[in-house]
């Protein structure tokens, strides 16, 4: 997998002055970390964006400034325009390579479900992430989830079963359903409304033989 970097330089613009900043191309960004001093830096706005679309919230960024060893981060939290979706401001968080920490990793679905082929069925996909536990440069970018595996409607797809490198330890319930095919709820719902509706017209011929 390719490293990501990212140019970054010291930032003196605060506050309101940051306005100034992104109108020169620059975004607004701040870097922190356990037991290591915030600062407040800038990137280019387009090799922000760039990068910011590549890593998502799992893959290291190598932030690199003139005169300063690389630094290895996670993108923590993004601010955007209410209209357009421009970044206004980025967090980072800076790692230590050799401590562990926690992250939450997409789950991608891949493949064809064989249980899906019969009308009307459905995918049950009720979680979209699983939290996990490793070393920074361990933390995988994603999880594929191969669906093809769901042959029958008793077939289920549960986090225990999911591939992960020996070195990251699972944090969500192994128990956990990622994936199932099962069969539309909405007839078996018409079923149950009308045996409802049936009810009372049984219950109204009883009364009739009873006068």
């Amino acid at each position: 997998m390719d490293k990501i970097v990212l140019s970054i330089s010291q930032r003196e613009a605060t506050g309101q002055k940051n306005r100034f900043l992104r109108r020169d191309g620059f975004t607004p960004c701040h870097i922190y970390g356990h037991n290591i001093a915030s600062e407040t830096v800038q990137a280019d706005s387009a090799a922000l964006e760039h990068v910011i679309a590549t890593a998502g919230n799992t893959r290291l960024v190598a932030l690199e400034e003139a005169g300063k060893q690389p630094r290895m981060v996670f993108i923590r939290e993004i601010q955007r325009t209410p209209v357009g979706s421009n970044v206004l401001h980025v967090d980072f968080y800076q790692v230590k390579m050799t401590e562990k920490l926690t992250a939450r990793v997409p789950l991608h679905l891949v493949g064809e479900a064989p249980a899906l082929k019969s009308k009307g069925r459905l995918l049950a996909h009720p979680i979209d992430h699983v939290d996990v536990e490793s070393l920074p440069a361990d933390i995988p970018a994603s999880i594929a989830v191969d669906i093809s595996v769901l042959a029958t409607l008793d077939d289920a797809i549960h986090v225990k079963d999911l591939p992960l490198n020996k070195k990251v330890t699972m944090l969500t319930d192994p128990d956990a359903l990622v994936a199932k095919v099962n069969e539309p709820t909405v007839k078996a719902e018409a079923e149950e409304a009308g045996a409802t509706a049936e009810a009372p017209e049984a219950e109204g011929a009883g009364a009739e033989d009873n006068s």
